[in-house]
């Protein structure tokens, strides 16, 4: 296992690292590796669901990822202080019957001592796209 960057957070190479390590987890589309980087209580909301627990989490990640086919996601540093970053992404998918979609969104994540996230909340919104005009 590499380093870990744990709290708190005041080196911007140190902070745009993690949430570059964030960024390549998701993107391996495994919802039990990318629920090892939370708390075994994190508490997330992610569009209208609430979740506690990393076992809500690996179901809720298995759900997306079997809906949103093809995910890739780009995500950027915001601003971050003492234990919490806020992030924009935006991440590219489609659906089972072809259409893509493109969704934007910010991220807050509070980190434990650790380096775990023991908090997510995340604002999305989609927009439906041509494939000719994907960009990630």
């Amino acid at each position: 296992m590499g380093t870990v960057i744990a709290p708190p957070f005041t080196d911007p190479d140190l902070a745009a690292q993690k949430v570059q390590l964030a960024e390549n987890l998701w993107n391996t589309r495994d919802p039990e590796r990318v629920a090892a980087a939370y708390t075994e209580d994190t508490q997330w909301r992610n569009r209208t669901d609430f979740l506690t627990g990393r076992a809500a989490v690996i179901e809720f990640l298995t759900r997306k990822w079997q809906r949103e086919l093809d995910y890739k996601l780009k995500k950027e540093l915001w601003g971050f202080r003492d234990n919490r970053m806020a992030v924009k992404f935006q991440y590219e998918w489609h659906n089972t019957q072809g259409q893509w979609y493109r969704s934007y969104g910010n991220e807050l994540w509070e980190f434990a001592p650790s380096g775990l996230m023991r908090r997510r909340e995340a604002s999305i919104n989609d927009l439906a796209i041509a494939e000719a005009d994907r960009v990630l």
